[in-house]
């Protein structure tokens, strides 16, 4: 049996607006993939990337573990590494760059490596495991460890000959049982050091897990290069079991469900709320959904007795126009009565945003602000529309693509393609959005402040104070906002 050392590319201090929001989740991509090769009887660790200050310790490993594998080995289920920032890229390089001088075969699985595997080709890496990359990892390293040469049978790869020829084989199969997995290796994990900044900026400590692997559903402008419009869910028991065991052996009160989707499967919310209550397990959770999903009041009853704090939604736009143009298949009512009904039903509601698809105009975006603030959800996420291989909207944009195809960190807003307006118009719109909203938020708490003082939190009075700064603020944002537009 062999020995590896797994690590992954996301550097949370290598994206200075994911550092300050100090809500850091463990790789646990990674650390499944890691627990599969350990059932399997291999020697695993781990170099955890995310709270590192540089890849440089990576170095020392190597020459004091001596493995024979570096698996760089991305988390597919956090969305910041499906955004294929170039500064993770250039990490994963250097980290190649050091397993090759300690002697390691470097194997690569990741969204940006699939999309991109000549690159990691380029600077060394010996293989990459293209999409989802369990099996795939089992099936290769049984080969080199027999000392195969030829490749070319295994599904899921890309990989130079010895002439320098690029191999890339069959598509692999998609895993449908995925009860069939081990639980994550977490005690590879120092949860004790994200634990601390949890506790630290939030007074709560959050875990992240997967219920689900993929989505069904297919907006124009979203890249699924990993787990891709299958859709598959691990059972309400397994989900459970792996909840007991973290509150038991870690304390954490809150849960991040990382699907792309949660819930889908029908029936599948009530029975997990049926077996949370069965056990009394004391904690909250946040999802991603849609809206249209939404609809039906017991539905949302059924997440808000399973412990549903948050639901963030793919808003988008206010404007009809844009999500056809997106291909999302919801309507803007929908977002409306969504919101209405998760409101009633104590779940928080938050949008994600996005300006700048093709053909957006001024109205387009008065309609998404005007949304924003009939609707006051709990929180909003703005990014900029963003072209990534594999996606109906890149092939739309693709010939206006120059050099740059890539942002560096997740708050770079660059429009890469030729939008309605510039960078720097949407990085202002950015600015203002996120003002004017949280200055109709502060009005509101200010009313409650002055009717109701007894029923106000912390979070409600800062919101209420704060109003007098985004007042005169937003206003300011306003006019700069005004003379970029003119300038386009």
């Amino acid at each position: 049996m062999s020995k590896f050392l797994f690590t992954h590319s996301y550097f949370y201090r290598f994206d200075p607006k994911q550092w300050a929001t100090a809500q850091p989740y463990a790789p646990l991509g990674t650390i499944t993939a890691a627990a599969v090769m350990r059932e399997a009887g291999h020697e695993v660790n781990l170099f955890d990337t995310n709270l590192a200050e540089d890849e440089k310790p990576l170095y020392s490993m190597l020459q004091a573990e001596k493995p024979n594998y570096l698996v760089v080995y991305d988390d597919g289920f956090n969305y910041l590494t499906k955004m294929c920032l170039t500064n993770m890229r250039e990490a994963a390089f250097r980290m190649t760059d050091s397993a090759r001088k300690a002697g390691c075969h470097v194997i690569v699985c990741s969204s940006d490596s699939t999309d991109h595997y000549d690159k990691y080709l380029d600077n060394g890496c010996d293989f990459v495991i293209l999409g989802e990359g369990e099996q795939t990892l089992l099936e290769l390293v049984a080969a080199l460890d027999k000392g195969a040469t030829d490749f070319e049978g295994i599904e899921g790869i890309a990989f130079r000959t010895e002439n320098g020829a690029t191999v890339r084989t069959k598509k692999r199969a998609i895993l449908k049982e995925l009860d069939t997995l081990p639980m994550a290796a977490w005690d590879l994990v120092n949860v004790e050091a994200y634990k601390t900044i949890w506790m630290q900026n939030h007074g709560y400590f959050s875990m992240n897990m997967a219920t689900t692997r993929g989505c069904p559903f297919k907006c124009n402008w979203c890249a699924k290069p990993i787990y891709g419009n299958r859709y598959n869910t691990r059972s309400p028991q397994k989900v459970v079991d792996e909840i007991a065991f973290l509150i038991q052996n870690y304390g954490p009160t809150h849960f991040w469900m990382c699907d792309d989707i949660f819930g889908l499967k029908p029936g599948w919310v009530q029975e997990f709320g049926s077996l949370v209550r069965e056990r009394a397990l004391p904690f909250q959770y946040k999802i991603q959904s849609r809206v249209d999903l939404l609809l039906r009041e017991d539905t949302i009853q059924a997440l808000a007795r399973s412990g549903a704090k948050t639901i963030w939604v793919g808003a988008e736009s206010g404007s009809q126009k844009i999500l056809d143009a997106m291909d999302k298949g919801t309507q803007v009512e929908q977002i409306y009565e969504a919101t209405r009904l998760l409101k009633k039903n104590g779940i928080r509601v938050a949008f994600f945003l996005q300006f700048g698809y093709l053909n957006e105009t001024k109205e387009d975006i008065r309609k998404t602000v005007k949304m924003v603030l009939d609707l006051l959800p709990d929180d909003i996420g703005i990014s900029v529309s963003y072209p990534l291989p594999g996606t109906k909207f890149y092939e739309k944009v693709k010939t206006e693509l120059g050099v740059k195809t890539n942002w560096t960190d997740s708050d770079e807003l660059a429009m890469m393609f030729s939008g309605t307006f510039n960078s720097a118009y949407y990085k202002r719109l950015h600015r203002y959005v996120h003002k004017v909203y949280r200055q109709a938020q502060g009005r509101e708490n200010l009313k409650q402040l002055f009717w109701q003082p007894w029923k106000a939190n912390k979070s409600q009075i800062r919101s209420a104070f704060l109003t007098f700064y985004y007042f005169p603020t937003s206003i300011i944002d306003g006019y700069r906002l005004k003379k970029l537009e003119l300038t386009n």
